[in-house]
């Protein structure tokens, strides 16, 4: 009996250990939390799916901000984080224009952090789960 109950014993702490990276989850110190950056231009593919969305947008040279030009993964939260502020599968298709107001990467790669968007009707549509859902 002694034996079956630190068979289970080892079994659990097994299970326990495997189990914790499907737990883990990235920093977002890759950004700069600091900044908020507007980029404006279309979307190229819309990523619903988790751990997170991904929108990829196309920013033209001609910018207002030149340094916003070229192609840029916007980082969202999860479907189920995103849905909960009114996001769903199809919010964006390919073509699709776009204005988004993230958090840019330290190393200035083409990578953003999603603040929240601003929809064709002006609305603010956010993924942060502290925000309201949409904000005249």
């Amino acid at each position: 009996m002694k034996n079956l109950s630190s068979l289970t014993s080892i079994l659990t702490v097994g299970l326990l250990v495997a189990a914790a990276p499907v737990r883990g989850h990235h920093s977002f110190a890759m950004f700069d939390m600091n900044k908020n950056i507007t980029w404006e231009g279309k979307v190229v593919e819309y990523r619903w799916a988790n751990p997170h969305t991904h929108i990829i947008i196309e920013v033209p040279p001609s910018a207002k901000d030149a340094a916003t030009a070229g192609t840029w993964d916007v980082e969202g939260g999860s479907t189920n984080i995103m849905t909960r502020q009114g996001w769903n599968r199809t919010t964006f298709k390919a073509g699709d224009p776009i204005i988004v107001v993230g958090h840019p990467m330290k190393d200035g790669s083409k990578g953003i952090s999603l603040f929240y968007v601003v929809m064709p009707d002006g609305k603010r549509l956010y993924h942060d789960i502290a925000r309201p859902k949409t904000e005249e």
